[in-house]
């Protein structure tokens, strides 16, 4: 199973302050697509809310969601003060069951190539 481990942003994390992992630039740097309907508006950061910001993520591979716990239970604290780290599981092919067809499956595969190429 893989999990995004997000670390939650802080006032410090937007200033620029990167301790570990894969950070993310400041939301000043940043920007947002709203949807309603069909009308799509964006709006540029920085972002105010900032416990509603993630500023960075790791992608962990674990048997189970307790594993990915313990895992970053051992991890430093990302930031210098107080923080909460979300782990959520990434969905996987098998978690579509039989929706999931093999000529979706196979569409998915060169999507996934090209991309790999272009890079």
């Amino acid at each position: 199973m893989r999990f995004m481990v997000m670390v939650k942003a802080t006032a410090d994390s937007e200033a620029g302050v990167m301790l570990a992992g894969e950070g993310l630039q400041p939301s000043s740097k940043g920007a947002r697509v709203r949807f309603s309907g069909a009308q799509r508006t964006v709006i540029d950061g920085p972002f105010m809310e900032t416990k509603e910001l993630v500023a960075g993520f790791w992608i962990f591979q674990c048997e189970s969601l307790q594993a990915c716990i313990d895992w970053v239970k051992r991890c430093p604290n990302p930031m210098p003060g107080a923080s909460d780290i979300e782990i959520r599981q990434i969905f996987e092919a098998e978690d579509f069951g039989a929706e999931f067809t093999p000529e979706l499956r196979e569409q998915e595969e060169r999507i996934r190539a090209r991309i790999s190429s272009e890079n």
